[in-house]
């Protein structure tokens, strides 16, 4: 990968990030992260699909609504749109390329500054994609995934696809539309539909059945329209249960798979799953992608992490051994994503203020899952934990519990069965030693 900068350095602070190793002390070094190196037979680049982050690393500037902005970018200066536009995505390419990450992610909003007229937003959105494709050119760096924000506008508020309003359903499919040209231009792999407003606040002004039923239909329009357009890439639906709604109707893995399977979009989209999301949810990480992974929709991933005191999305970066190894435990097994990779959709705190900040904070969260990558790799293959779960279901591998499985037995056959052998054994779910053979490995 080339490491590419435009007309002034935006991170004089370093160089490229390589890796040392694990022995290494040097805290703008990769010491697990090896792209090359070959896990359960492939190299951890292809295993993790790194993807930057768009928004949060280049936009995002720390401001909450207690308090004003506190990351104070020099590439956001300019007066002019595209030029500060350009300037972002010279900063963008040089942070991707120095910490050697092959893919990125963006929203159409993050690339420049759209206005109220769709026209003009369109023009300033290809003016960037030309850059855009000479960016890519240069540094080699790929679009994981584009998508269109359609959150942050105030017309918006009540929706998008979901909207009462038919009006804002079309202004949001022609911003659809636009992050679609965008993303098939720039040879994107996928693009994405997060539901943010999707959702609503209160049923007494929601009619519930006709709002997903639009859904639907515009999910299903913005797949045809791609299509007819030369895209070949996945869809991903990216699950969340709240906030900014009090209900999203993407509420997690299970609720998202019922969705695309009872309207019929099941053979084009897949899921995107985000780590804090799962747990706003009430659920692991772990189990948002076995479910997704057991119905062969594991697409992505948007990595982070929440905080266990805090009941709201905090988007923290990856750093959780622990959460990380469980997770790569079923993606190794899932035989790895389905078009996508991981993306990190996390930020820096509002008080981590320096360039550098956004190297170790990417640093250490590319390293925690390139060990958790080796670490369950390592399980699986010298561990006693496919034999546990193997084991723990033998029953039906043979005899009457294989005939059970295969639909032979009525309940009548199931009922004497029982009567027939007696009272069950009482047999150990050895939970407490799987976990030790995760902490033994770590």
């Amino acid at each position: 990968m080339n490491v590419l900068t435009g007309t002034q350095l935006f991170f004089k602070e370093t160089g490229a990030i390589r890796y040392e190793g694990p022995e290494t002390d040097n805290p703008l070094a990769f010491r697990w992260y090896n792209a090359e190196k070959v896990v359960a037979g492939k190299p951890m680049k292809e295993w993790l699909r790194f993807a930057c982050a768009y928004w949060h690393s280049f936009v995002g500037n720390g401001a909450d609504q207690f308090g004003e902005p506190t990351h104070l970018y020099p590439w956001n200066e300019k007066p002019d749109p595209i030029a500060r536009a350009k300037d972002k995505m010279d900063a963008a390419f040089e942070f991707i390329t120095k910490m050697n990450i092959p893919f990125y992610c963006f929203h159409d909003v993050d690339v420049v500054d759209f206005t109220n007229d769709i026209a003009e937003n369109e023009k300033r959105l290809f003016t960037m994609v030309e850059y855009a494709q000479q960016k890519q050119k240069e540094s080699g760096v790929q679009l994981l995934w584009g998508t269109a924000n359609l959150f942050s506008h105030r017309k918006y508020m009540n929706g998008a696809a979901t909207n009462p309003d038919f009006l804002v359903l079309s202004h949001a499919a022609a911003q659809v539309k636009a992050a679609l040209d965008a993303t098939i231009a720039l040879g994107g792999a996928n693009y994405v539909f997060w539901g943010g407003r999707e959702g609503y606040m209160s049923l007494l002004n929601t009619n519930l059945k006709r709002e997903k039923e639009h859904l639907a239909r515009f999910l299903h329009t913005a797949k045809d329209y791609a299509r007819r357009n030369g895209f070949k890439g996945t869809f991903f639906i990216e699950p969340k249960p709240c906030e900014p709604t009090k209900h999203q109707y993407d509420y997690d893995s299970e609720t998202v798979i019922g969705f695309l399977r009872q309207y019929d979009l099941l053979n084009d989209f897949k899921l995107n799953i985000e780590v804090n999301h799962a747990t706003l949810a009430g659920h692991t990480f772990q189990h948002e992608l076995q479910v997704a992974a057991d119905a062969g929709v594991l697409g992505s991933m948007d990595a982070n992490r929440g905080d266990y005191q805090n009941g709201w999305d905090t988007d923290q970066f990856s750093n959780n051994i622990n959460e990380i190894t469980e997770a790569m435990l079923v993606i190794i097994e899932a035989g790895g994503f389905k078009g996508g990779g991981i993306n990190f959709d996390a930020k820096r705190r509002r008080n981590s203020t320096d360039n550098l900040d956004l190297f170790y904070a990417h640093i250490g969260a590319m390293d925690t899952f390139a060990r958790a990558l080796t670490i369950a790799d390592k399980i699986l293959a010298q561990s006693d934990y496919k034999k546990i779960r193997t084991q723990r279901y033998a029953s039906f591998d043979a005899g009457s519990g294989k005939a059970f499985e295969e639909g032979k037995l009525t309940l009548e056959n199931l009922r004497n069965y029982a009567v027939a052998q007696g009272t069950p054994a009482i047999i150990s779910g050895q939970q407490e030693y799987l976990e030790n053979i995760i902490n033994c490995y770590i």
